[in-house]
């Protein structure tokens, strides 16, 4: 990785390991246009043009959040819980259910946030902040 990132394989590809620097930066450019969309569309074309938005910024966090959790050894489809809690409490928690998904969305910022990936290649590839050696 040597530093660089592909964008495009960060946002549009769910295999291989991301570090946690990255996830979070693209995670936040994630929230960050869910959050100007919200704020700068009206809600007369809200409805028409969230058909091709909100499936856009879904796939875009399942491809990042897959490679995150790709890089602390879990499974990909964990992605899945992640993004129906954040579904569910945007922009706020207001049922007895959210708290439930709010929990889950703890758990997702500790395991994703706060926890380092893996030491050393796992079965999704190498360590993205140390490169295999060549031989």
């Amino acid at each position: 990785m040597n530093g660089q990132i592909d964008w495009s394989a960060l946002f549009f590809s769910a295999g291989g390991r991301t570090p946690r620097a990255w996830s979070l930066i693209a995670a936040a450019i994630l929230l960050a246009i869910a959050a100007l969309y919200e704020a700068i569309v009206p809600t007369a074309v809200h409805w028409l043009t969230g058909w091709f938005v909100y499936p856009a910024l879904i796939y875009c966090g399942v491809c990042v959040l897959s490679k995150r959790l790709h890089d602390r050894g879990r499974s990909g489809w964990l992605a899945a819980p992640i993004l129906v809690a954040t579904v569910a409490v945007w922009p706020q928690p207001d049922s007895f259910f959210d708290f439930a998904f709010s929990l889950i969305l703890i758990w997702a910022a500790v395991e994703l946030g706060a926890m380092p990936g893996e030491q050393g290649s796992n079965r999704y590839g190498p360590n993205p902040l140390r490169p295999p050696l060549a031989v």
